[in-house]
Parts: structure tokens; sequence; C-alpha cells
């Protein structure tokens, strides 16, 4: 079984289970315990650091057979047993043998910034602010390089080294909807920190600190010292996870996927990479 989970990140530690912290987690193994009676251990599509949001994480389990719960009722009952800050949008019979993380074929982020002079009292917690100019055609065509399959070890935090950097970016686009600006980024898997790194990348195209072939420089290079700086975690946020039809769960972008925080309308632009 799967669930659609949402969750408003600056609550807890990440989602993954760490002793003597609060994760998502925890929070979702604590309420499924407390409905089946037993343990009951949850898989997520991927980690999410402290500060980070959900709109579409997506996690797997086994009930116990002695657990009587038609599937659709199971996001009322387990959201009754999780703190506000967390929410069970929907609940799916996979296929036999599905795995949130390893059946994934893609991810979508979104980086969210607000631009007006001062900070939102209202969206703070979910967005960066930044109140200079921002040349958006430049940034776009930065993003636009990204499309592809490259080596994003300029991207990735150091925390988290790995032998294998490369990565297929289905999709990487900027878009404006008044106040708002949104980095969207889509790949087959992430390193460490990558979407809050090529974020902050592209502000500084944005700002003129860096051309826009340099993102062409990066992924040759691989040097993370001449990349952006990595944004503020409350900024970024999961969409959704991308899945073979077969699997059972919601196409991206359904209304099965919960809203975001932020615009819901793209004002009409493409995203660029998807067509």
């Amino acid at each position: 079984m799967a669930l659609i989970v949402s969750y408003a990140g600056g609550a807890f530690c990440g989602f993954q289970r760490q002793p003597r912290v609060d994760t998502v987690q925890a929070r979702l193994e604590a309420a499924l315990a407390d409905l089946a009676g037993c343990t009951v251990a949850v898989r997520g599509a991927g980690r999410t650091d402290a500060g980070v949001h959900a709109a579409g994480q997506v996690v797997d389990f086994v009930l116990p057979g002695a657990v009587r719960l038609p599937t659709s009722r199971l996001p009322l009952a387990l959201s009754r047993r999780l703190p506000p800050e967390v929410t069970v949008a929907g609940a799916y019979d996979v296929a036999a043998g599905f795995h949130a993380r390893k059946s994934a074929i893609g991810k979508r982020y979104r980086f969210l910034i607000w631009r007006e002079a001062t900070a939102s009292p209202f969206f703070r917690a979910y967005c960066w602010h930044h109140a200079g100019h921002l040349d958006i055609s430049s940034m776009r065509a930065a993003a636009q390089i990204l499309v592809g399959r490259h080596d994003l070890r300029a991207f990735a935090g150091a925390a988290r080294p790995v032998a294998d950097a490369t990565r297929n970016v289905m999709a990487c686009a900027v878009y404006q909807d008044g106040p708002w600006l949104a980095v969207e980024v889509e790949a087959d898997g992430f390193l460490y920190r990558t979407v809050r790194a090529i974020a902050g990348t592209l502000v500084d195209v944005g700002r003129g600190a860096l051309r826009v072939d340099a993102m062409a420089h990066l992924l040759r290079s691989g040097a993370r010292s001449d990349a952006g700086p990595s944004l503020p975690g409350h900024g970024l946020c999961l969409l959704w996870v991308r899945y073979p039809p077969a699997a059972g769960l919601p196409l991206p972008g359904s209304p099965n996927w919960p809203p975001p925080p932020g615009p819901l309308v793209r004002g009409g632009e493409d995203v660029a990479g998807t067509r």
C-alpha cells in the first residue's frame, strides 16, 4: 500500500527517522502503529532535509491482515493521528513489489522565491525572499542547459559524497507569477542539496554574478566552488514523485496530487523540457 503525504517541513528535522529528533517518518510510523496495534515500517520515496516541505511525498508499507480498514478510509484515519503539519492526502493499493524509492522514475521539486521589496509574513515559512532585480530571461536560458543527462557534481553538497553523480534532468524551468518566482527541477534522482544549489546558481545568473554559459562550464568542471550558494531549505518543496502507470499511483500533475505553497497557475508559460 502507498500513501501520498504532505507536510510542512519547518516542524521537523527532515523526513528520515533519526534518534532523539522529530521526523516525518517517525510520526507516520507512530500513527500506523496506533492504527494497527503493532509496529509498521514505512519507506519513503526520498529523504527531504530539515525544513524542506513536501506536497507529494510517497511512502509504502504493509498493513497486517488483521486491520480491516478500506483503503479509502486510511487518509482520514491516519491524519487524525498525525500532527497538523502532516496530512495523508491519498492512499492507494499498488502493484506487487512496489517500492516507494526504487520504483520511482522521477521526482519534481520547486524552489519558491518571493520578489517584493519586503518579505510576506504569510509566506515567509515557504519561500526565500529576494528583493533585488533578476534577469528572468537569462535564468531561463541557463536552466535549459541543465536538461539532459549530466554529471551534477557541481551542485552537490559535500556532506553526502557519491561515486556516480550523473543524473537525467527531465525538466528545469524558471517561471514567474506576480511577485512569485519559481525554479522547478525534475530528474530521475538528486544528490544532496542539488535543487537548492541549482536555484542559487540560477539566482546568481539572474543578478549578473554569473554568465548564462557558466552553467555549461559547471557541468563540465564539476567544481562546486564555482556554482552559486545552496539556498535555504524552507523555500524547497517536493511536488510529486513519478511512477510507471502500472504502479497504481496517480499521474503527476493530476488533481490527486496536493497543491504546493505559492501560485497554483503558471500563467500559460510552458515548463521547459517537459514537451
